[in-house]
C-alpha cells in the first residue's frame, strides 16, 4: 500500500494538511511556488523534500479547489472578482 502523501494531525501545526513525514504545511508550499519559486528552488529551501511531494502539494490543493464552490464578486462594470483571500 502507498503512504500518504498528505495527512492531518491535529498535534501537527494544528491540524493542518502536512507533507507525510515533515512539518511542512501544504499551504507552505504552495505559497512559494506562488511568490514565483520553481519546484528546484523550493527543493534547495526544504533540502528533504522531494519533487514527488510537490507535486503532491498541488494535486492536494488542486483536488480541494475542485469540490469547492467559490462565489466571485461581480464589480460595478459586471466583471467577475474572486478574493484570494
Amino acid at each position: 500500500m502507498n503512504e500518504p502523501a498528505i495527512i492531518s494531525d491535529p498535534a501537527i501545526l494544528g491540524g493542518k494538511p502536512i507533507l507525510a513525514g515533515t512539518r511542512i504545511a501544504v499551504s507552505t508550499i504552495l505559497d512559494l511556488l506562488a511568490a514565483g519559486l520553481t519546484a528546484d528552488e523550493v527543493q534547495k529551501e526544504y533540502p528533504g523534500l522531494s519533487k514527488k511531494a510537490i507535486h503532491a502539494a498541488i494535486s492536494f490543493a488542486s483536488a480541494r479547489v475542485r469540490r469547492e464552490t467559490i462565489s466571485p464578486i461581480v464589480d460595478d462594470h459586471g466583471s467577475m472578482i474572486f478574493p484570494t483571500v
